[in-house]
């Protein structure tokens, strides 16, 4: 016997960050950052098959100062690295970052100097799609996955900002997946 028996029928109870949250699900506008053959399967995304447009994703923004999420897919060179740190500086808070493929995730076949072994090392990455290249459907369960585990659970208020900037610097210098020894070895 909880508060939840006290309550006359038809009132919900929640949180104001639940409340900011459940309305933020549906908002991801992303900013393309087509680098290689995974933005094919990205554009595919998009496309009346798949249909992003069911959640609310259908606008892909070519300006970084109106989008949320920035998808990573393709493999990043050392020329294209500032250039993607470039454009996730201007995009607006909140902001999170998707690394579509194996190359926009750890370099993937591409284990010279002039390929960044990962996009972890330019922005921090907040959702990684396995798959050389990943399908579509595979996005489509990454923007769910997003959704669920940073969107749905960010807190608002007036510590935001801060808590914000000490996630990235957290991520910018945590160890590279290359470096990381145990299992991965």
């Amino acid at each position: 016997m909880g508060l939840e028996d006290k309550i006359p029928q038809g009132v919900l109870l929640t949180t104001v960050e639940g409340i900011f949250g459940w309305m933020r699900q549906a908002s991801f506008w992303p900013a393309t950052f087509g680098l290689a053959c995974c933005a094919i399967e990205m554009m595919t995304y998009g496309a009346p098959r798949f249909d992003a447009g069911r959640w609310g994703q259908e606008v892909f923004r070519a300006s970084p100062r109106q989008a949320d999420l920035m998808i990573i897919s393709g493999r990043v060179s050392q020329k294209m690295a500032p250039v993607l740190r470039q454009v996730y500086d201007q995009m607006p808070n909140p902001k999170y970052v998707m690394a579509m493929g194996v190359c926009a995730s750890s370099g993937g076949m591409f284990n010279n100097y002039a390929i960044v072994q990962g996009g972890d090392h330019i922005v921090p990455v907040d959702m990684y799609v396995p798959g050389c290249p990943p399908r579509p459907d595979m996005l489509i369960d990454a923007m769910f996955k997003l959704r669920k585990q940073i969107v749905m659970k960010r807190p608002i208020g007036d510590h935001e900002l801060e808590e914000l900037e000490a996630q990235e610097k957290a991520a910018l210098e945590a160890m590279a997946t290359h470096e990381m020894k145990g299992l991965m070895r």
